[in-house]
């Protein structure tokens, strides 16, 4: 991923914690000699060497797993809030960009099976149910149920290399910095606010 050093994010704590915050991604890979992308929930954790994983599964019906086993190289790709940025907002002329947040991960992908399997979807539906007000637990769910594990795919991903960006105006001096807060402030939309609440956490 391309990104301008004044963009660069190296904070490891900040990026984990995004990654748990936005870890509905894509998962890229090539299969068959073509790229193949599926958008799955992939999870970060650690695996028992200590190393920092990424945990998910695919569909068996989805082909895209059979290029796991030939090639193990992927990239999983997280986006976070973005917004347009009008040079309107700007008290001197200049073009239109687009603030965002984005974190590429690269890493190798292998297979897993068993109690393995079982353990990681657990993770998975624990941390989505915990705010329910009648939380599923796998734990919970009849082998009737458990029998459609049998219909997927499940891997960990060891994490490789991390390119974070974080695009937030910092090439703004602090008074067009704030202009483009209160302009995005009044566009009041979810994705404006959000990159305006990210602005105002990042130093110029």
């Amino acid at each position: 991923m391309y990104t301008p050093e004044i963009y660069k994010n190296e904070n490891q704590e900040e990026i984990k914690k995004f990654l748990q915050e936005n870890s509905f991604g894509i998962l890229i890979n090539q299969t068959n000699g073509k790229l193949c992308a599926t958008h799955i929930p992939l999870e970060l954790d650690t695996n028992k060497e200590g190393k920092d994983i990424l945990c998910g599964h695919v569909s068996k019906e989805n082909p895209q797993w059979n290029g796991f086993i030939d090639n193990d190289e992927i990239l999983a790709v997280f986006s976070g809030p973005h917004s347009y940025i009008s040079s309107s907002w700007y008290d001197h002329e200049n073009v239109p960009t687009w603030n965002y947040i984005a974190v590429h991960v690269y890493g190798k992908i292998k297979i897993i099976e068993g109690e393995a399997v079982i353990e990681s979807l657990k993770k998975l539906v624990d941390k989505y149910e915990q705010n329910s007000e009648n939380p599923v637990r796998v734990e919970d769910l009849s082998k009737k149920t458990m029998m459609q594990t049998r219909g997927i795919v499940a891997f960990e991903i060891e994490i490789t290399e991390i390119q974070a960006t974080r695009k937030l105006s910092q090439n703004r001096d602090e008074k067009n910095h704030q202009n483009i807060i209160s302009e995005l402030e009044k566009a009041n939309t979810n994705q404006s606010i959000a990159i305006a609440n990210e602005m105002k956490k990042c130093p110029i």
